[in-house]
């Protein structure tokens, strides 16, 4: 991201989370109609996002930028990324919060299956997705939505209105 000035590199980072946590939205509603057989909403907050895959894609972006090119690096990394953050989110809100958002002892294709938090359907995926996130959406972000007049104000409304979905959450919906 040497190439991007700083009010680029906020607004990229601030595409990333938004798209991110909507790709991970629709990736759930889609594998939940398959595993469950209908359709059901995903995610503890009120818009179509996640924030895991938020942060996810962001931590995804930050860590695999610099050997983007090396795609077996690139995945194994993502894999690695999210496998950590997915497994310690999750024994997080279980243990502290009392919160479990996701268990898959009680999906399908869990495979691997770690305590529930994690399993190895889920990394390979996260690890495919960040090979796409490297590959195909930051460079159509780049190309199209940074360089653009008013990317910075787009990205810091769209950012802000998923900030303020979570902030909603944790305030009301946690309750």
């Amino acid at each position: 991201m040497k190439e991007l000035n700083k009010k680029e590199k906020i607004c990229l980072l601030l595409f990333i989370f938004v798209i991110s946590g909507v790709f991970g939205f629709l990736y759930e509603l889609l594998f939940y109609r398959i595993d469950l057989g209908y359709f059901v909403k995903r995610g503890s907050t009120f818009g179509p996002w996640i924030p895991i895959y938020g942060f996810g894609g962001v931590l995804i972006t930050i860590l695999t930028y610099r050997f983007s090119k090396k795609t077996l690096l690139v995945f194994l990394t993502s894999m690695g990324i999210s496998g950590v953050l997915e497994y310690a989110t999750g024994y997080i809100l279980d243990c502290y919060f009392h919160l479990r958002l996701w268990n898959y002892n009680t999906e399908i294709w869990n495979f691997g299956n770690i305590n529930g938090y994690v399993c190895l359907r889920s990394v390979l995926f996260f690890g495919l997705s960040g090979i796409f996130l490297v590959k195909v959406i930051i460079p159509l972000i780049k190309k199209y939505l940074v360089p653009k007049k008013y990317s910075l104000v787009t990205s810091i409304i769209f950012g802000s209105l998923f900030m303020l979905d979570i902030l909603i959450f944790l305030i009301i919906g946690y309750n």
